[in-house]
């Protein structure tokens, strides 16, 4: 446990989160310390009740609106960034050693699949320069079916004609 622990201290996004505590003059506190770590340890994408529950398997104490506004906190501070995939949740994936991507997203399981084209990227960069927009941010998601669903409804399909 103390490796562990020690290997937390030394997360260059533990500095980047006190920082931003310190320029917005709030409190650190072990709770905002362990919902950072566990948004840390999970890879992917993951809405705040997904997090929530991982926080409350550690500490029970912790309560959803302590979760939700360290979430939002993080998002702030760089640590995190909100992606929306269409279904009504946000989610949120790692940010600090965050690569621009974008994703594809199967309309029947859910899963997403993260992607980086650089002729799209030039693409959408030459748009913004012809129309004259100072570019902020931006997000590509193209939904579709994935293999593995295309291939449950070919099983299905095979099924019913039997």
């Amino acid at each position: 446990m103390t490796k562990q622990r020690d290997r937390k201290i030394d997360r260059p996004e533990r500095e980047v989160f006190y920082e931003c505590l310190r320029r917005k003059r709030l409190k650190r506190t072990a709770q905002r310390d362990l919902i950072l770590d566990v948004f840390l340890d999970v890879a992917g994408h993951h809405s705040i009740e997904d997090l929530y529950e991982r926080v409350k398997a550690v500490d029970d104490s912790i309560g959803f609106t302590t979760v939700y506004r360290t979430l939002k906190l993080l998002v702030e501070c760089g640590l995190a960034h909100q992606v929306q995939f269409g279904d009504g949740y946000t989610r949120y994936e790692q940010g600090f050693h965050y690569s621009h991507h974008d994703h594809l997203i199967c309309v029947e399981c859910g899963e997403s699949t993260e992607f980086f084209s650089e002729r799209l990227e030039a693409v959408q960069d030459e748009v913004v320069r012809r129309h004259g927009l100072q570019m902020v941010d931006h997000s590509l998601r193209i939904w579709g079916i994935c293999q593995k669903c295309q291939a449950k409804r070919s099983e299905q399909t095979a099924g019913v004609s039997a």
